[in-house]
Order: structure tokens, then C-alpha cells, then sequence
């Protein structure tokens, strides 16, 4: 692949780019699908205003091109905060500007508000694939230096991209997310069986209590997706969101956009007591994960969260044969509910070569950390001793 014949550009909305262009690069063949790097998901965000410069997040989506031929992409923002992201940096950010630094604007190469592993150096199927990837790593650093760009930050990266990032220069960072693994099971009760007695009896309580109140729970897909179910997880999603966050980061449009684009890959599961819907939770369905994303409720009632974002979503996996749900960031008590601790990477370039340091000194003993934290919690997991289950990154 000769460098003169390939052409790199910064393109300030993913709709300039082809749908198919960019999906044959997002989700070429063979490759697992991934709903959140899909043309349409990132469309909606934009669409939408969701993802948007006023709300802070300005597209620059990193594009090459071989001969008028897009081989790659980078879903890319140039951020004016540090929100809806999940990896923390803020006091990265005071500490720089404490220092006399601009710490804002930053790249960011990520999918808007969603806290999903997934590839970032997206590379058409065909293509060579560490070469490209190799071009769009140091795409980004350019697209740092001309921006005027404090850093690039290049999160929930699967680990062989982090680990390509950190052959280009990028630091290497590492967190933890809870995941349900699917090991071949036949129902909820195989599911059940692995798992230790007091957990298992526990589970089966919250389950009969969180329906006790005569509630009943639907799980909605494709054309079943109505707008009167739109409607009401979106209620749902502004209350809780408002309380959470102060301001929901997603808003109506962006909702319509993803019912009328990709309702095949949604899974919204709804809890209907005396005739109306009273909370729901939105997942995302790829070839092999089914990813939860956000939740709501205008009623609380015991363990019904449980029921409709874990217990759920381990039901649906299980009847589609889906290997893994990823239940969202945070949540330590999501292991007591079979949610083991998975590492999750990201990876960081900083020009700045005190600040560098003094940031790469600090990943070092929070990879550590990290590391021990996943080994302590999946020792601490709810499974029999004898049952196999295993976590880890």
C-alpha cells in the first residue's frame, strides 16, 4: 500500500460518508456485528442533535481513501467536555489547566453515550488490516496536532486495537464493566444451576417478587416496537435521566430515527402494571451480545430494575443464542445476578511530554489496580465452585 495513493481527511458529519462505505468498513464480513459503529446508530445521534457541536460533541470523523475508495474510518468527535463518555478523565482536565494548560478541545474516538466495547479503526474487509489501522492511528495524532487538540482519546476499544494504539504512541488504559457469559445454556434454570445455592434462591425471589404487584413484562422487537412503546420508554428515560445526569443526553428524535432505521437490532423490554407501561429498558442486539443500555421507571418497585435489565436480557440471550450481554458501565452488584468483571480498554495520546508522563505513570498503578479488582471480583462471583464459570479480561 503506497502512501501517496492514500488520502486522509477530517469529514464533519457521518453523513457525508456513504452508508454502505461506511459500514463495509464498521461491519465488513465475517466480522461480529456491532450495532453502535453501524452508519445508522451514529446517523441518529447526529441527526438528532444528540451528538452535535452545540451539545458539545463536533463530528470529525477521521476518513481514508485509496483511489476515491474509503478503506477505513474512525467514528470521531472533538469534544468541549468531558460528558457522556464513561472513561473519566476530569481530573486529568483540572490538573492540566491547574498546570497553565488547555486541556479542551480533545479528540475523542468513541460512539457518543454508549459505554460498549467495539471496534474504533474501522477497516474495510479486504483490505490489510494492520496496515490501515497503522494509517488511521497516526491519522489521529495529525488530526490532533491540527486541530490544536489537547490529546485523542480512542475509548472502549477492543484489545487488539489497544494494543496497536500503544505500538503508535498511544498510553494504555483499563477498566471494568460486568458481562453475563452464555455457556451453552438451555434456559434460565440451566443458568440457574451453576450458580450457588443462596444465590440461586435469591434470584428466583427477586424474579416472583418484582412481579408481584401484577405486573407483566414484554419484550419488544423490530415492527412490535410501537410509538406508544417509544413513547413511554422515553418518559422513562427523561425521568430517570434527569435525576441521574441532569440533562438526558439523548433525546426524542434520536428514538424515532432508531425505530425507523435499525428497530431489528433493538430490544426493549417493558413492564405494564394495571394496563400501562411503568418501566423499560433499552438493549442493543449485535451477532453475538445483546447490549444493555439505559433504563427507566415512573414506578419503583422491588428488584423490578433486576428483572427487566438483567433477568431479561439473560432470557433473550439464551433463547437466541447470543454468547454475552454487556450490561453497561458500573454496578458491582450486578455479580450476585451471574455479571462477572471483564476488562475494558482504552487508549490515550498526549503530546505533552510532562503531562505524558506524569499521566502514564499513574495508568501504570491503575492497571494494576485494575487488574487485582477483576481477580478479587470474579473470585467473589456467584457461581458453584465446581461449575467453570470464569471472568477476567
Amino acid at each position: 500500500m503506497a502512501a501517496s495513493e492514500i488520502l486522509l481527511e477530517a469529514v464533519p458529519a457521518v453523513a457525508k460518508i456513504a452508508a454502505a462505505d461506511w459500514d463495509a468498513c464498521a461491519n465488513p464480513a465475517g466480522a461480529p456485528h456491532n450495532p453502535f459503529v453501524s452508519h445508522a446508530f451514529i446517523a441518529a445521534l447526529e441527526a438528532s442533535g444528540s451528538a452535535a457541536a452545540r451539545t458539545g460533541w463536533g463530528p470529525r470523523h477521521l476518513v481514508a481513501r485509496q483511489d476515491g475508495r474509503v478503506i477505513g474510518v474512525v467514528p470521531s468527535y472533538l469534544k468541549a467536555h468531558s460528558q457522556g463518555e464513561y472513561v473519566f478523565d476530569h481530573g486529568w482536565a483540572d490538573a492540566y489547566e491547574r498546570a497553565g494548560g488547555r486541556y479542551y478541545p480533545k479528540l475523542q474516538a468513541s460512539v457518543p453515550f454508549t459505554p460498549a466495547t467495539g471496534p474504533r479503526l474501522l477497516v474495510r474487509s479486504g483490505e490489510d488490516r494492520d496496515a490501515v489501522r497503522t494509517l488511521l492511528a497516526k491519522g489521529l495524532i495529525g488530526m490532533c496536532d491540527a486541530l490544536n487538540a489537547s490529546s485523542v482519546h480512542v475509548t472502549f476499544a477492543p484489545e487488539d486495537e489497544w494494543t496497536a494504539l500503544a505500538g503508535a504512541g498511544f498510553l494504555q488504559r483499563t477498566d471494568q464493566q460486568f458481562h453475563w457469559r452464555n455457556d451453552g445454556y438451555r434456559s434460565f434454570e440451566d443458568f440457574l444451576a451453576t450458580l450457588a445455592s443462596r444465590h440461586r434462591k435469591s434470584i428466583r425471589r427477586e424474579r416472583r417478587d418484582a412481579l408481584a404487584p401484577g405486573i407483566t413484562v414484554e419484550q419488544l422487537t423490530g415492527s412490535d416496537i410501537t410509538e406508544e412503546a417509544w413513547d413511554a420508554y422515553f418518559d422513562f428515560y427523561i425521568e430517570t435521566g434527569s435525576r441521574k445526569w441532569g440533562r438526558p443526553y439523548l433525546n426524542r428524535e434520536f428514538y424515532r430515527l432508531i425505530g425507523e432505521t435499525m428497530a431489528d437490532k433493538v430490544l426493549l423490554v417493558m413492564a405494564r402494571r394495571a394496563g400501562r407501561f411503568i418501566a423499560g429498558a433499552i438493549n442493543f442486539i449485535g451477532s453475538d451480545t445483546l447490549f444493555g443500555r439505559n433504563w427507566g421507571a415512573i414506578e419503583h418497585h422491588p428488584f423490578l430494575h433486576f428483572e427487566v435489565c438483567y433477568y431479561q436480557a439473560i432470557d433473550f440471550a439464551i433463547a437466541h443464542g447470543l454468547k454475552k450481554v454487556e450490561a453497561g458501565a458500573q454496578g458491582e452488584h450486578k455479580i450476585a445476578r451471574g455479571y462477572l468483571p471483564q476488562t475494558t480498554y482504552s487508549a490515550h495520546y498526549i503530546p505533552d511530554p510532562a503531562f505524558r508522563r506524569a499521566v502514564r505513570d499513574y495508568l501504570a498503578r491503575e492497571r494494576a489496580h485494575v487488574a487485582e479488582a477483576v481477580r478479587e471480583l470474579t473470585d467473589a462471583g456467584p457461581f458453584r465452585k465446581d461449575a467453570g464459570a470464569e471472568g477476567g479480561a
